[in-house]
């Protein structure tokens, strides 16, 4: 009997992201060191990415400025 078989696991399993094998406790959420990896090489070399503005439309907009205090006599 294994360890695995001893312990109630806290969530189900799911399938590996990277190849769909079952994934297993010491890699969770994925199924081998491998595939682990595979998905760090992707994030190191920014194939991950949350898309943003273009720089165009950055240049386009102007900066808000607060008005300028009035002089009182």
């Amino acid at each position: 009997m294994s360890l695995d078989d001893k312990v109630t696991p806290l969530r189900p399993r799911r399938p590996c992201p990277e190849c769909g094998k079952a994934s297993v406790r010491e890699h969770y959420p994925f199924c081998s060191a491998r595939c682990k990896d595979i998905d760090l090489n992707r994030w190191l070399k920014g194939a991950y990415v949350i898309p943003g503005r273009d720089a165009e439309e950055e240049a386009g907009e102007a900066p808000e400025q607060a008005p300028a205090p009035k002089d009182e006599p």
